[in-house]
């Protein structure tokens, strides 16, 4: 059963899910987490203090709305639209993420939220 989540960042509080995996469920026992984002195209990703492998859900095919895991970082990616690899509307991260969750409200409100000093993760 997904585990709702809610994602606060500048005066925008958007609800989200995250998926019954291992990874998300590390995920979500380490929240609340508090960062400030960094920016890649359509796409904020922070540290976090997981460590998980690629999973069966790693992938490199997005869309908006969607947050992966990736383990390299080890970062949470929030996607909201094309990034630097993307060659259409869907984003493309650097390489394959766990995908374990999506935004359930309006990911594209995401994109006034560029130069954000902070974002939050919480169980809803």
């Amino acid at each position: 059963m997904p585990s709702a989540v809610k994602i606060f960042i500048n005066d925008i509080v958007l609800p989200a899910e995250f998926f019954d995996t291992a990874c998300a469920r590390a995920i979500c026992t380490a929240l609340p987490l508090e960062a400030r984002p960094n920016e890649w195209g359509d796409e904020f990703y922070f540290g976090v203090p997981v460590n998980m492998p690629l999973d069966e859900t790693a992938t490199v095919r997005l869309k908006a709305g969607d947050i992966g895991y990736w383990p390299p970082g080890p970062a949470l990616a929030i996607f909201f639209g094309p990034t630097p690899l993307s060659s259409g509307p869907d984003p493309v991260p650097v390489s394959e993420v766990n995908l374990i969750g999506r935004i359930t409200g309006d990911a594209a409100l995401l994109r006034g939220c560029r130069g954000a000093k902070s974002i939050r993760l919480e169980n809803a």
